[in-house]
């Protein structure tokens, strides 16, 4: 258990920080399963939007260190390669 005012503080902080890391995280994984369902139902055009909402979810939840940078661009290349797939 925290015993100085400081390390309260700290475990305060962890846990808002921790709310919002899991909503984002939820929010891009919402996003990346909207995708894969147009996939699976075989509509571009809905799995096309939907990439261009994930995408900057994706790149979003990186840039605030929820994911890895890499992690977040390997997942937006492959949808994307899924998604053009579909087209032919």
């Amino acid at each position: 258990m925290a015993n100085t005012r400081s390390a309260k503080k700290a475990t305060r902080k962890i846990e808002a920080r921790t709310e919002v890391n899991t909503a984002r995280r939820s929010r891009v994984r919402t996003q990346i399963r909207k995708v894969e369902e147009a996939i699976a139902a075989g509509d571009q055009a809905a799995a096309t939007e939907a990439l261009k909402v994930a995408q900057p979810e994706l790149m979003r939840a990186a840039s605030k260190g929820v994911m890895h940078k890499n992690t977040a661009s390997r997942k937006v290349s492959r949808l994307a390669s899924r998604v053009k797939a579909i087209a032919g």
